[in-house]
């Protein structure tokens, strides 16, 4: 594969990147949006989630809560490991491209 093909790959790689990592953040933004909602509901009154295309009521508030912060932190530490290889890829593409203008 020649140098122009390989940085073609790499730039597409870094777009693809680029997108997971602004995809992972606007859930997690989501997730923070959810939770504080949540821990703000009123005790005493219903609160319900959705479960394919029906809502179902939510019988403990606490246990939810528990479970939407650790779908945070999974989220988060996924979204740090893209972070990592989209910047491995952004490293590959500088290289390809000294490369690419030294052969010039």
């Amino acid at each position: 594969m020649s140098t122009v093909e390989q940085l073609q790959v790499v730039v597409s790689e870094v777009q693809n990147a680029r997108h997971q990592v602004a995809t992972v953040r606007a859930q997690l933004q989501e997730l923070e949006t959810t939770i504080t909602a949540v821990e703000k509901h009123p005790e005493g009154m219903a609160l319900h989630r959705q479960l394919g295309g029906v809502l179902v009521e939510v019988d403990n508030k606490a246990e939810l809560i528990e479970e939407l912060k650790t779908t945070h932190s999974t989220l988060s530490e996924h979204a740090e490991r893209l972070s990592e290889h989209e910047a491995k890829l952004v490293a590959a593409y500088e290289e390809l491209k000294k490369s690419l203008e030294g052969e010039a």
